[in-house]
């Protein structure tokens, strides 16, 4: 068996509605091990999301709290600082999020959205960021790198800005990646691809 990679254990992650906390997670607990891929099926509604969501400890703290422990590498995220988190999240630690557009930031292109991570998480000069990015780009499946580069996420269509998510979260090589349903929007053709990358 490969080394574990991330222990959930316990897990319960509560929203806060009128004052009353309830629970979107309820006692979960599981692990992944290096090389290894577990999907969590549910219905809609079930709490995919939100345990995704709490994994990467992207929840607004004010109205959430979560119970139990997610240790990544021997390390329980829940107690760490955000400054801490923050230099886990995309560079060991990536997520596919379910709707790209909600997602990526509308006013930068999206050559720029995936070298934010590449400057926050290397040590690359910018033109290797960029030749980094546009490979990610070819890799994604996308047939026109350069020109998709310069574009805005509102410009391209469904599947490419998944196509994006994608290159962003695989950028710095992270050794878990969360896909929150990361071929729903791809036409059947791309998502046999996709899911190999």
């Amino acid at each position: 068996m490969e080394k574990e990679l991330l222990r959930v254990e316990n897990l319960t992650t509560s929203f806060c509605i009128d004052d009353q906390y309830y629970a979107a997670v309820d006692d979960l607990s599981f692990a992944v091990h290096e090389n290894e891929i577990v999907a969590i099926v549910g219905e809609s509604g079930c709490g995919k999301s939100a345990l995704a969501l709490s994994i990467m400890q992207l929840h607004d703290k004010k109205r959430t709290k979560s119970e139990g422990s997610i240790i990544y590498k021997g390390t329980n995220l829940l107690n760490e600082a955000e400054s801490k988190l923050n230099k886990v999240r995309g560079r060991h630690i990536s997520m596919i999020f379910q709707e790209p557009l909600t997602a990526l930031n509308p006013l930068m292109t999206v050559g720029k959205q995936i070298e934010e991570s590449l400057h926050y998480h290397t040590d690359l000069s910018k033109k290797q960021q960029k030749a980094k990015t546009l490979t990610l780009l070819e890799q994604v499946g996308i047939p026109y790198p350069k020109r998709t580069y310069k574009q805005y996420p509102h410009e391209l269509s469904g599947g490419m800005r998944q196509r994006v998510m994608i290159a962003i979260a695989v950028a710095c090589s992270p050794s878990l990646v969360i896909a929150d349903e990361p071929t729903t929007a791809l036409d059947v053709t791309i998502q046999a691809q996709i899911l190999d990358l």
